[in-house]
């Protein structure tokens, strides 16, 4: 399996500046980046992170894949990934992988990453949640994904959105295990 190649999913879920941040991470670690983004995340893009946020992101990946192209090369489990990041998922695409809906590229590519046993990481965007997203959360990782509600790291004291991002984006790649640890780490004072 390359260590070296991870598939980054990009859905219409408000949080678009993650899937930024996350690329950012592994293209500064020379990982191949296959990107799969849906129609509504070049909305998301656009509207969140400014009209130049998709070819940003096109620009930091390997490879950029058609949402409908369901014949692309990870909707294979053949092809050797790391894993999967999906940045911000939302709760349509989380719905679609936890029931095995296979209908765009970036669902399937989910359900590659879960029958081959490889790490899927989930970035699920939405507040409140209702009993359907979390039965769906629960069903994800009843098939072995990990569910990462981007929850910012308060005991950090993050000044910017953009920092609280790139820490969230951090959790995310490390749990892929393509690099040593990136996340900041808690550092508890020395009690005395």
């Amino acid at each position: 399996m390359s260590a070296r190649r991870v598939v980054l999913g990009v859905s219409g879920a408000s949080g678009a500046m993650l899937s930024l941040a996350v690329a950012r991470h592994l293209a500064s670690l020379e990982v191949e980046i296959d990107l799969v983004t849906s129609s509504a995340a070049k909305r998301t893009l656009a509207e969140e992170c400014g009209p130049q946020a998709l070819q940003m992101l096109t620009a930091m990946a390997t490879r950029s894949h058609a949402i409908d192209d369901i014949g692309a090369a990870i909707a294979s489990g053949s092809v050797p990934v790391s894993g999967m990041i999906v940045a911000p998922c939302s709760m349509r695409s989380l719905a679609a992988i936890a029931h095995g809906l296979d209908d765009n590229l970036l669902t399937r590519a989910a359900a590659v990453q879960l029958k081959e046993r490889r790490c899927l990481v989930l970035l699920a965007r939405e507040a409140p949640l209702t009993l359907a997203h979390l039965r769906n959360m629960t069903a994800a990782t009843e098939m072995g994904a990990i569910v990462m509600p981007p929850t910012p790291a308060f005991y950090l004291s993050h000044s910017t959105l953009t920092e609280v991002a790139s820490q969230i984006a951090a959790r995310a790649v490390d749990l892929l295990a393509v690099s040593p640890p990136r996340a900041q780490p808690w550092s508890p004072e020395a009690e005395g």
